[in-house]
């Protein structure tokens, strides 16, 4: 059966606007990623000449890098393989509250039941992780192929065994 003028001009009109609408939001993805590693570095080097100028560095200064180095390579992932890691953002926490509980302990005296908060939330992110790492290994994720990434083979699948 033959397609009337009004379908394909209806099925050519949305190809073009679904290539348009894809081209708009990978551009605003790829300038947003570049933003985000941008201000990371500068933030990294700002803190450590920060941490130069005030002539020593404590355990919370080597720990605030830490995090700028899991941000940094939380986008290297990003722009490598197209998918964020949700471990690298709990792994972001837990040296974030770590970070809180040694300054907290370091700096105002003994410890409260704060303390036992912490380290409950560090545990409980840490649980996290494993279940992120199991689920991802033994439910791996069906990755479609962008348009870019397809190298011949139109739709092309894979699947993906897990994060690592």
């Amino acid at each position: 059966m033959k397609k009337n003028w009004a379908d394909a001009l209806r099925e050519h009109v949305h190809r073009c606007a679904e290539s348009l609408g894809n081209l708009f939001v990978e551009t605003f993805h790829y300038l947003a990623l570049f933003a985000i590693g941008g201000v990371t570095a500068y933030a990294s080097v700002v803190a450590f000449v920060g941490m130069l100028e005030k002539g020593h560095i404590s355990v919370d200064d080597v720990l605030l890098l830490f995090i700028y180095l899991e941000l940094g390579a939380m986008v290297g992932i990003y722009f490598k393989t197209n998918h964020m890691p949700v471990r690298f953002l709990i792994y972001v926490a837990i040296t974030a509250l770590t970070r809180l509980l040694i300054s907290d302990v370091s700096h105002h005296g003994p410890a409260d039941l704060g303390v036992v908060y912490l380290s409950g939330a560090i545990l409980l992110l840490a649980f996290a992780i494993l279940v992120v790492r199991f689920a991802s290994s033994r439910f791996p994720s069906v990755k479609i192929e962008g348009p870019s990434r397809k190298g011949g083979q139109a739709g092309k699948i894979e699947v993906e065994q897990g994060e690592t």
